[in-house]
């Protein structure tokens, strides 16, 4: 990663301070509360609602690796009583953990999306590996543009990027139409095309936090920018959309298991 600019304000340290502090507390508590849930719903559904709650971990610990990271890179102290001073300690700050983050996890949150919709199995297995691939690539190909300053390699990354983004969000918004309307209830129904474009509205904060340094923001603003526009869209990318899945496994559940109540 390149190294940090120098003249951070006391606010934009803060913001972003804060931001991963957000993060962390955010991808925790999911997490607990994704597996406390458990036992409430039925064994068809379970296999998702864990991977939903291995998602939020794998970004707590990656968030609270780059928190600390972020704290190290600064000494903000306040001198006679005066305004805090930011100033740099030589520390690298290593947002790297970010793409190792979504490397993991975002192929996993498509595959739990998949998973809770129940579909048949050989298009349950095609779309996770189609799905879980693509998304693997996007991120891939996305972290060479993102470490480096030269506008033109990073619009050349970003627009490779961009083709199985381009992929993924199409059959998500398009190509699981069909499976949607399938669900058991209209409630079941309502809850997958929340989580669909939910998936598609946060994922699509991504490429413009992206852009940020290259449409001509530089310096201790862009970075600030950066780390709470990718906070934000990952709070929403994976514990809220987490919570859908959830309600949505949620739903089923108690739908199927009304019909086995039902006498014969």
């Amino acid at each position: 990663m390149a190294p940090l600019p120098d003249g951070f304000s006391y606010a934009e340290w803060n913001a972003t301070y804060n931001a991963l502090s957000f993060g962390i507390a955010a991808m925790g508590s999911a997490t607990i509360f994704f597996w406390l849930q458990l036992p409430n719903v039925t064994k068809s559904y379970r296999t998702a609602l864990t991977i939903t709650g291995i998602v939020t971990l794998i970004a707590t610990y990656h968030y609270i690796r780059i928190f600390n990271s972020w704290s190290e890179a600064f000494t903000v102290a306040s001198k006679d009583g005066g305004d805090y001073a930011v100033k740099l300690t030589g520390a690298p700050f290593n947002d790297g953990y970010r793409y190792v983050d979504w490397l993991l996890t975002v192929p996993l949150l498509l595959i739990e999306l998949i998973l809770v919709m129940k579909l048949p199995q050989a298009e349950t297995v095609s779309l996770s590996w189609k799905l879980g691939l693509a998304s693997a690539l996007m991120v891939a190909l996305g972290y060479p543009g993102e470490i480096q300053e030269d506008l033109a390699v990073r619009w050349f990354w970003w627009c490779l990027s961009m083709i199985p983004f381009c992929y993924v969000v199409f059959t998500l918004a398009v190509g699981l139409n069909e499976a949607t309307s399938k669900q058991p209830s209209p409630a079941a129904a309502s809850l997958a095309s929340a989580a669909r474009y939910l998936t598609v509205l946060s994922w699509c904060t991504y490429p413009f936090v992206y852009m940020v340094k290259s449409v001509g923001l530089s310096g201790p603003a862009a970075t600030m920018y950066e780390q709470v526009g990718y906070s934000l869209a990952d709070v929403l990318a994976k514990a809220v959309f987490g919570v859908l899945i959830w309600a949505l496994a949620s739903e089923k559940s108690a739908i199927e298991e009304s019909g086995k109540l039902l006498p014969a």
